[in-house]
């Protein structure tokens, strides 16, 4: 075999790889039944179909630390409620060890790819509870989240707006991590339930097993009131009003309302990347997010088709206002050629 022969075959041979290698990326989310995990999940199936990134996704993780990571540049991707950025960027909270000056140099490595609705808070409990509503929580034991974080802090301030009350003056609080969540619905432990919801809710369908549920809606007038208000201008917050036929439930469920709307406070966040993040790159992330829209993400669960991803209205994303990051360049650039529209001020 002539020497002329064998170079050629080793040359061809490695554009074979050459073509076939991709970039290898990093991603951090929450677990893998929820909006963020089921996400993030879903973006490294995109990027592979697309032949733009292996992406290797750590499920279960405490997102704080996501965020922070990937502002530090140890991680390329996390999932980010976006009232997480807004706490960096002032060194308060799960993020007050780091003080304001490095927080606030942080949350600037911060930029997003897209933006999702996690969840919606809400009241739930069995029929056979015997609860009226929110007037009927005087007394009661409320399973309101896990010992710390966002849920359970939107949880007591949802109760206050709508009761008046707070934890241990009128209530008695029930905390417990989400790996126990719906067995502590189920076990008895709890009168009812103030928790994160998805639309129809994975722990609300597991919980069925025991009996029929119930879930209220926040009342109109307090939807539409100031201090409700007030709670919708929190970063990360936004106003859910959901026709209660496109919640996604069945036999089991009844849905309180004074109409056929539920309204309730909803989370939303993003997939995060860190600025340095070459343009292409982000770009092409971008553009297999939206390319597998129906394909991939709105298939994935029954409540994917109702979070919300796809939306570029700020009124639904929170990508302007108090919110400390914007769009990566070349995810504007993916969305506007995609057609859609990106408001300068999330830019």
């Amino acid at each position: 075999m002539s020497r002329h022969f064998i170079a050629g075959a080793i040359a061809v041979l490695s554009l074979a790889v050459g073509a076939q290698a991709q970039t290898i990326l990093t991603a951090e989310t929450a677990s893998p039944n929820t909006a963020p995990g089921i996400s993030i999940i879903s973006l490294s199936e995109a990027a592979a179909k697309a032949g733009v990134a292996d992406i290797q996704v750590t499920s279960g993780q405490t997102l704080t630390n996501s965020v922070q990571n990937v502002a530090e540049g140890k991680s390329d991707i996390a999932a980010a409620p976006f009232i997480l950025p807004f706490l960096l960027s002032r060194g308060v909270g799960p993020y007050a060890s780091l003080g304001k000056e490095k927080g606030a140099e942080l949350v600037q490595n911060l930029a997003v790819l897209y933006t999702y609705r996690i969840s919606v808070q809400g009241l739930y409990a069995y029929d056979s509870a015997g609860i009226s509503g929110w007037d009927g929580l005087e007394g009661k034991t409320i399973f309101n989240g896990p010992p710390r974080g966002a849920a359970l802090t939107n949880a007591r301030l949802l109760i206050k707006l709508n009761t008046g009350m707070e934890e241990g003056k009128g209530y008695t609080g029930v905390q417990v991590n989400w790996g126990q969540a719906v067995k502590t619905i189920q076990d008895g432990s709890a009168d009812a339930f103030v928790l994160p919801q998805a639309f129809p809710d994975p722990r609300v369908t597991a919980a069925l097993a025991s009996g029929d549920m119930t879930l209220w809606s926040v009342p109109k007038d307090v939807y539409e009131g100031e201090a409700f208000a007030n709670v919708a201008k929190i970063p990360g917050t936004v106003p859910v009003e959901l026709a209660i036929a496109d919640m996604g439930y069945g036999d089991g469920v009844t849905v309180v309302s004074e109409d056929d709307m539920f309204r309730g406070p909803g989370t939303v966040g993003g997939d995060i990347v860190n600025t340095s993040m070459d343009f292409d790159l982000a770009k092409a992330l971008t553009a297999a997010f939206i390319a597998n829209l129906d394909d991939i993400y709105r298939a994935k669960a029954p409540f994917m088709p109702n979070v919300w991803h796809g939306e570029t209205d700020p009124a639904l994303t929170d990508m302007c206002g108090n919110n400390p990051i914007k769009y990566h360049p070349g995810a504007v650039a993916a969305w506007e050629e995609a057609g859609y529209t990106i408001p300068d001020c999330a830019k």
